[in-house]
């Protein structure tokens, strides 16, 4: 557990990093670029690029995170990525943070705590037959849809939340071919790696959800996308955990209901911490005054 959890730490803030610096890119695309177009800018824009390294790096960690644990720990985990985007904010951005939004972190990492502590994720098998395959993809792969269909019209903030929700959806599903392929590497070796679906299934829900994902933080605020790409990836990993895997919770009722009213706060957490967090990236601190002095 231990383990599983540094390793997901360390993809959250990898992830962290992939945030700052591919939303701040994707903010000066021009408004008429959109899905593979926006993608096919972006790659031209070095911020973008130095944000896909933190992104390979919380790829690996979070294949090793799943390789060693379960995908309802490893997921959740990976909500911290929002606090350490708060934390990147003031120390690299230089912005001013309000005290609501350290609090709401504070809460974020807390809630957490208490949800791993008392909801005692465990067990679960490495082959999802294939009817559970089956059927799974077929009903993320519809809500996916029709939260596509949803983001192509509306407010800004309706289409950012539409593609945040599909976003979130596919990343979800990256996180079970992932672990699934992690789990095929070690079995069969790389030949054998090859040879079998879900590493295709892994490369075509990757590149789904990093479309989709750019698609929500273009086309309306981060308030509104971060939230539900952070929250809605776990909900919908501890839901395949369950179907796919077999992994189970604590069979305590009070437990139960403890660790539901800490995710619930955990969310409460999340959608305060986007709220308080500054609006953009302009920077609202100067430069350390020492620098200024030794020159």
């Amino acid at each position: 557990m231990i383990l599983t959890v540094l390793f997901a730490v360390v993809a959250a803030f990898s992830n962290a990093a992939n945030v700052i610096t591919q939303h701040a890119a994707s903010i000066s695309a021009p408004k008429r670029e959109s899905g593979l177009r926006l993608v096919r800018y972006l790659f031209h824009q070095p911020l973008w690029l130095i944000g896909w390294i933190a992104a390979v790096g919380g790829f690996g960690f979070q294949a090793l995170a799943l390789h060693n644990g379960q995908l309802s720990v490893v997921q959740p985990v990976l909500v911290t990525e929002l606090v350490f985007v708060l934390v990147l904010r003031w120390v690299w951005i230089r912005q001013d943070v309000a005290r609501a939004a350290w609090v709401a972190g504070i809460v974020v990492c807390a809630a957490l705590a208490v949800f791993l502590s008392v909801a005692e994720p465990s067990g679960g098998k490495p082959n999802p037959g294939a009817t559970d395959w089956l059927a799974s993809l077929l009903v993320f792969g519809g809500i996916i849809a029709a939260a596509v269909a949803a983001g192509t019209h509306g407010s800004p903030e309706r289409r950012a939340a539409a593609f945040a929700v599909a976003g979130s959806l596919a990343w979800a599903l990256m996180a079970v071919f992932l672990k699934t392929t992690t789990d095929r590497l070690t079995a069969g070796g790389l030949g054998e790696l090859f040879m079998t679906w879900p590493l295709y299934a892994l490369t075509v829900a990757a590149i789904s959800a990093t479309v989709l994902e750019q698609s929500a933080l273009h086309v309306g605020p981060l308030s509104v996308s971060q939230p539900l790409l952070v929250i809605i990836n776990p909900l919908a990993s501890i839901f395949l955990s369950v179907w796919l895997f077999d992994e189970r919770f604590t069979a305590s009722p009070g437990r139960v209901v403890v660790a539901v009213f800490a995710f619930a706060v955990l969310a409460v957490g999340v959608v305060e911490l986007s709220r308080a967090a500054p609006g953009d990236l302009t920077p609202t601190r100067p430069a350390h005054s020492g620098e200024g002095a030794r020159r």
